[in-house]
């Protein structure tokens, strides 16, 4: 990543006659939000200047503290280009939030992130690399510019044109984030009509969640210009795939990855296997995180790929933790359970929480599974010690609730915050009647 001065953003968006700065946060719910200011006031923002009400934000303050200011990380400077205007071209940097007394405000998940990162460089560790697998759906928009459930296409798992009726689509997606710098490696048609993922390299933690949140942007924008709706959603149609975010992640120091060893039968450092039982051993009380909807847990049930009970193999496709082929500096573990409405900023501090637990109390995990976890009885599970994820939403925020080392995770104040919109959220599904009980009951009751 390029490291940016003010000075080489004042001249960049000069020379590139940038008309408009969109200076981006993230809400608590992993939205993308953003203040737009037109370049006259580019030095006011990179002096900190820039001011918003956080009062009106998901999960931010009370309305009589709601001034907050944005601050400018400037290595996160990028103009976008398929964003360009007649008068002009617009830009974007990500932003972290700050109170009115100018320090990190508590609540903004990028800055959990970097103190849960700071927490792991205080045991030696330098880096926490992730790479994400990210799974999304195209539906067609109809006359209005509204999304339908007819799918972009019925091709399947890795299709092509003209089966793959939205290879255009991904290409122009892949072309638009490589103007962007990213480094991309795949793109191809996932196993659901409709149904695609596009996989870009791996980064430290904090630079990979930016990438997310930049990549959604992008994927749904792209899309609609196609004349298609992208949806990150879990699951919208009953009966086929959901989408997942199979997380990749290793940790490493001074460019040695701390998760392999050569010496050892599966080349697998006991840091790894520290790890793998940390994220093991917490799965059920960051699944909140890393599974934040009603309908996540539409994903995790048996039949569809999506893994349901709380288990590793180094191949094993059912078990929630998968250890890839590849050895060296691209050894790593591969968390499948996570989906892509998850806020990426919470996740990963989730994930690397609890994997941090595991190396500093020297955790063991279970032994890695060979069988399918599906095919497997509920007793055979039982008795082999291997857990479920939860089921609901509503199990997820008990977990959540009773952890300490979520607590600790995502700090007081937003733990509070995301316990209250998620019970909300649970709430409102609660009392609502669904179409399956109108068919189910309404013809024989």
């Amino acid at each position: 990543m390029k490291e940016y001065t003010r000075l080489d953003i004042i001249r960049e968006a000069k020379e590139n006659n940038v008309k408009y700065v969109r200076l981006q946060f993230t809400d608590m719910l992993g939205t993308v939000k953003n203040v737009e200011i037109p370049a006259t006031n580019l030095e006011r923002a990179l002096s900190n200047e820039i001011m918003f009400d956080g009062s009106s934000i998901q999960g931010f303050v009370r309305i009589d503290e709601a001034d907050m200011y944005l601050y400018p990380d400037l290595s996160t400077w990028l103009i976008l280009e398929w964003e360009s205007l007649p008068e002009g071209k617009v830009a974007r940097l990500i932003c972290d939030v700050y109170t009115t007394d100018h320090v990190p405000f508590e609540g903004d998940p990028r800055y959990i992130l970097r103190r849960n990162l700071e927490k792991m460089k205080a045991l030696g560790i330098e880096k926490f690399n992730v790479g994400v697998e990210p799974e999304f759906f195209l539906f067609k928009l109809d006359e209005h510019g509204k999304p339908t459930m007819e799918f972009s296409d019925l091709g399947g798992y890795f299709d092509l044109a003209p089966i793959d009726g939205s290879e255009d689509v991904r290409r122009d997606i892949v072309l638009e984030l490589e103007k962007m710098g990213f480094d991309m490696e795949v793109s191809h048609h996932e196993v659901a009509f409709g149904q695609h993922e596009i996989n870009f390299h791996f980064d430290n933690a904090l630079e990979a969640c930016d990438n997310i949140q930049t990549f959604k942007i992008v994927v749904k924008n792209v899309a609609r210009r196609h004349g298609y709706h992208a949806t990150f959603m879990p699951k919208p149609i009953q009966g086929i795939n959901g989408s997942g975010m199979h997380t990749n992640c290793s940790l490493s120091t001074e460019g040695k990855n701390l998760f392999y060893d050569p010496s050892t039968d599966n080349q697998l450092s006991e840091t790894a296997l520290r790890f793998i039982a940390g994220v093991m051993k917490y799965a059920q009380e960051f699944a909140l995180l890393t599974n934040p909807t009603v309908n996540s847990y539409k994903r995790l049930v048996p039949g569809y790929e999506a893994p349901c009970y709380i288990s590793w193999s180094d191949a094993n496709r059912s078990t929630m933790v998968r250890i890839p082929a590849a050895r060296g500096n691209a050894t790593r573990i591969e968390v499948r359970s996570v989906d892509p409405s998850a806020n990426p900023y919470l996740a990963m501090s989730g994930l690397l929480a609890s994997g941090l637990e595991g190396v500093k109390n020297e955790m063991s995990p279970l032994s890695p599974l060979k069988k399918n976890l599906f095919k497997m009885s509920d007793a055979e599970r039982k008795r082999l010690g291997i857990k479920n994820l939860p089921e609901s939403l509503k199990e997820a925020i008990e977990n959540f609730s009773g952890s300490s080392l979520m607590k600790e995770t995502v700090g007081d104040f937003l733990y509070a915050k995301l316990i209250e919109a998620k019970t909300r959220e649970w709430d409102e599904y609660k009392v609502r009647v669904t179409a399956y009980e109108l068919e189910k009951y309404l013809p024989i009751i």
